[in-house]
């Protein structure tokens, strides 16, 4: 049994390293398969797995959303009108009845509030579900500025680091089926960065470049490590959540996701993500200066 788990593990290595190589260290193996070639015949050794990778993701999903039932069970006792005004905000209005039930009862329940959120956010961000910018305008309407850009930066780091696991554990065939020439580029580009990896996934949260749920699933099939991916994701959605938060202090003005953010606000994210990725800068250039 032992030995087929580790000839499953051989198939499914990631996309530039060694079977032996482990994204949560970012330790690879001595040889490097990772061809274009190599990497389009990897759909037909991952297709057997595929089905079973869906089973056991339909299964997590499963215990997530059984784990999320619990916690909106022991959420105070709702109206009728209340209770259909909790759901994951689709648009600005959403948002608004869903704030109007949350800060009625922000003080009185405080720790369900907050859990539920909590819970809500990590579980959007682990399984790809949209929703999660309109939580993040909420955040800043319901708590003060430095719990909900603290609150939100974690939710971020925890939820896209559970979809970053479960890329690891069952996503790999859908990565190199469906997503097998985006991942080759990616994997150049952070083969390139590889020294200074925080800053670029810093930079990349920031950019509207790469969408999130790509990055989240396919930095564990290309090699990048765990902790990198979490501290770059943390510090890296700090600048974009600020924008989102401080427009929540004015959600009822809003009438919709895109009035968060203004031309400054842009000007200013573009200006974050050029510091964020000026020390590689630098350091590349001194390091051809003194080679």
């Amino acid at each position: 049994m032992a030995k087929g788990r580790v000839a499953e593990r051989t198939q499914t290595g990631p996309l530039h390293s060694t079977p032996a190589g482990d994204p949560a260290t970012g330790t690879r193996g001595s040889t490097t398969p990772g061809s274009r070639d190599h990497l389009k015949d990897k759909p037909c050794a991952e297709a057997g797995s595929a089905r079973m990778s869906l089973l056991i993701l339909v299964s997590i999903f499963l215990c997530a959303a059984f784990v999320m039932f619990l916690v909106y069970k022991n959420f105070p006792q709702l109206s009728e009108e209340e209770r259909a005004n909790m759901k994951v905000p689709r648009d600005m209005d959403d948002a608004k009845a869903l704030g109007k039930v949350l800060s009625k009862y922000k003080d009185t329940f405080y720790v369900q509030v907050l859990v539920a959120y909590f819970a809500t956010y990590i579980f959007l961000q682990t399984f790809a579900i949209p929703g999660s910018i309109f939580l993040s305008i909420l955040s800043g309407f319901l708590y003060p500025f430095p719990l909900a850009l603290f609150l939100v930066c974690l939710c971020s780091g925890l939820g896209a680091s559970f979809c970053y696991m479960l890329s690891y554990l069952v996503g790999r065939p859908v990565v190199y089926k469906y997503l097998t020439e985006k991942a080759v580029k990616w994997s150049q580009q952070v083969e390139r960065h590889r020294e200074h990896l925080i800053n670029y996934i810093i930079f990349l949260r920031i950019t509207p470049f790469l969408p999130n749920w790509f990055i989240n699933i396919t930095s564990p099939v290309i090699n990048v490590p765990l902790k990198v991916f979490f501290i770059g994701t943390f510090l890296g959605v700090a600048p974009p959540s600020f924008v989102a938060i401080k427009a929540g202090t004015t959600l009822y003005q809003l009438t919709t996701a895109g009035e968060a953010v203004s031309w400054n606000s842009v000007f200013i994210l573009m200006v974050l993500a050029l510091l964020s990725i000026l020390p590689a800068i630098f350091q590349k250039k001194l390091k051809q200066k003194f080679e």
